[in-house]
């Protein structure tokens, strides 16, 4: 990305504040001419007191010319004291505006993108977080030091070397061609700096998610003692970042060095230029400080020329990851516009196949299968199989690569995504639980629902009493409980939304053998009259679907009903013997007949 590119990606955000920008300049322009007033000063009190000097006057003469001095410098001063609150005051408020809206704005746009977004590689949310946090710092802080520092410093160089051309075009022109060599110093720096800087990016992101990481997989890291290599990936990460930013201070170190030196020979050729001309009585003394301090004026924004050019650089390479996030519209989910008052729950696809994205082979492959309303499908199969994938189709989480999904005999595509999602419940195996209390959880399922609609959720999700158990009831802290209460909640939620679709992707799998047969009464109850579809590897919730589709490596190899299916002695017996066996039935079965 381009500095060009840059300022018109976020111009935007921008422009509801040009009233701040306008002030700032305005502040602007009156602090660089303030700024050259010591410059005027020093020049007048040195040639006047020169010719106080000449003329044999005594100290009590030039009080007169101290006094209005004072004044100036004072009146000079008190000024400054206004306009520098009023650039750091309204620059920070511009800063504090923008990185609001670009903070609001990146959330809303990602809480538009499909989940084929966050699965892609890169995206992981370390990654994620690492770019948002980054970019949007680095650009509110560019733009904060372009109003407090940049704009002023430029436009006091500006000014000043203006003055040193009025006073002697070729004082002037010394002055102006130190200019173009700091600055292609610096530009030379900036390319120097630009792969180191790329290469902090990546570690970073890599290292947040590196933490993430171990964050989430605590148990699992410490019950195989493996504190030690998870150590020494970090410790990897940190000596690549460590490298890298000395890499970094080495290189600006010594441009910064260079730098200076370019600066100093602009000071000697003013000294030696300015002092022939009052030799040759061309200029009064006072003209070599007075030029000393414009050139000063003038250098003073190349000197914190790097300064500029690392946040400049920062910006751009970190907006360029943030942009790509804000500007990823080929992400945003497809909705159609069609909003039936009343869902049957048919789904029927068609040679269906479906990839995962940065996958080469396909996950699902020419599934042909009807979901018929108001029955019970189960999806039957061997980890891997696509029975989830299946699922994520049907919410319209992604868009398959070929064949058709219809809804009621219209096309998937033409819903309104959030019509469909909204006459959908859903519960997963591992379902997520918000940072927030049990009722702020249970309420997500509906935020209108009454407390006493709360209660009667919880109720049939068998979690009430246990919640009443608890000191604080329904105001606990809902990832403090137990995985099998967290999975109540998933449920609950369900309860709350009643929709007239429901797909359940092992929804028993964390609780109990006694929660698990209260859960299944609950959701036989709530299966009645509905569009169901179940993933299980529970024979007690299979063996009761009105009809079983069984996958094996993507694909549909047997469907029907238990009894019909079962006798064709195929996939689906192999599958349903297996887990006859694992719960050791024929002991069980001689145990309820004793």
């Amino acid at each position: 990305m381009t500095l060009l590119q840059l300022f018109r990606q976020i111009r935007p955000y921008v422009a509801p504040y040009r009233w701040l920008v306008l002030l700032a300049l305005f502040l602007t322009l009156v602090g660089s001419l303030t700024a050259q007033v010591n410059a005027w000063v020093l020049r007048h009190t040195v040639d006047s007191i020169n010719g106080l000097l000449a003329a044999h006057k005594t100290p009590a003469d030039g009080l007169s010319i101290l006094a209005v001095i004072s004044a100036i410098l004072i009146g000079k001063e008190a000024l400054n004291v206004f306009i520098q609150f009023g650039q750091k005051y309204y620059g920070e408020r511009l800063r504090i505006y923008i990185s609001r809206d670009l903070a609001q704005t990146v959330i809303e746009k990602i809480l538009t993108y499909k989940l084929a977004f966050y699965s892609s590689g890169g995206n992981q949310p370390g990654k994620l977080q690492t770019r948002i946090d980054r970019g949007v710092e680095s650009l509110t802080r560019l733009v904060q030091n372009f109003f407090i520092d940049i704009l002023p410093l430029f436009a006091n160089s500006v000014v000043a070397l203006l003055m040193m051309f009025n006073a002697n075009f070729y004082v002037g022109l010394t002055g102006f061609l130190t200019v173009p060599v700091y600055y292609g110093v610096s530009r030379k720096q900036a390319g120097k700096l630009g792969a180191a800087r790329r290469e902090i990016k990546t570690l970073r992101e890599n290292k947040s998610q590196g933490i993430l990481s171990i964050l989430e997989s605590i148990p699992v890291i410490k019950s195989f003692r493996r504190e030690d290599i998870e150590g020494k990936k970090q410790m990897r990460l940190q000596t690549g970042l460590t490298d890298a930013q000395m890499r970094i201070r080495r290189i600006s170190f010594l441009f910064d060095g260079l730098k200076s030196f370019i600066e100093q020979i602009g000071v000697v050729a003013i000294i030696l230029l300015t002092t022939y001309f009052v030799l040759t009585d061309q200029m009064t003394v006072g003209a070599i400080m007075f030029h000393i301090l414009l050139y000063n004026n003038v250098t003073a924004p190349i000197r914190r020329l790097h300064l500029i050019y690392d946040q400049m650089n920062d910006a751009l390479i970190y907006s360029e990851g943030f942009f790509d996030i804000l500007n990823a519209e080929q992400q945003v989910e497809q909705s159609g516009s069609y909003r039936p008052e009343r869902l049957e729950g048919r789904f029927e696809l068609q040679n269906t196949q479906f990839t995962y994205p940065g996958n080469e082979s396909p996950t699902l492959r020419d599934i042909n299968m009807t979901i018929a309303p108001g029955r019970i499908t189960a999806l039957v199969g061997l980890s891997g199989a696509g029975k989830s994938t299946l699922i994520n189709l049907l919410d319209k989480f992604y868009q398959p690569d070929s064949g058709s999904i219809r809804l009621d005999g219209v096309p998937l595509e033409d819903y309104d995504t959030a019509c469909v999602r909204g006459n959908i419940g859903l519960v997963l195996q591992k379902n997520h639980i918000f940072n927030g209390t049990v009722e702020e959880n249970l309420r997500y399922g509906n935020p209108r629902a009454s407390r006493r609609e709360i209660i009667e959720a919880a109720r049939q999700a068998y979690l009430h009493e246990q919640v009443m158990n608890l000191p604080k009831g329904y105001d606990t802290f809902a990832p403090d409980l137990s995985g099998g209460q967290q999975q109540k909640i998933a449920i609950a939620r369900m309860f709350l939304k009643n929709p007239p679709i429901i797909f359940l992707d092992e929804p028993t799998a964390s609780l109990d053998a006694v929660a698990t047969e209260q859960i299944k009464n609950s959701l036989d109850a709530i299966k009645k009259n509905r569009t169901v579809v179940i993933i299980s590897h529970s024979i007690s919730q299979i063996i009761d679907a009105d009809c079983i589709y069984v996958m094996e490596a993507g694909r549909i190899v047997e469907h029907g009903p238990h009894e019909a299916i079962y006798r064709q002695n195929g996939a689906y017996r192999k599958i349903f013997d297996a887990m006859a066996r694992s719960l050791n039935m024929d002991k069980i079965a001689r145990t309820l007949e004793d």
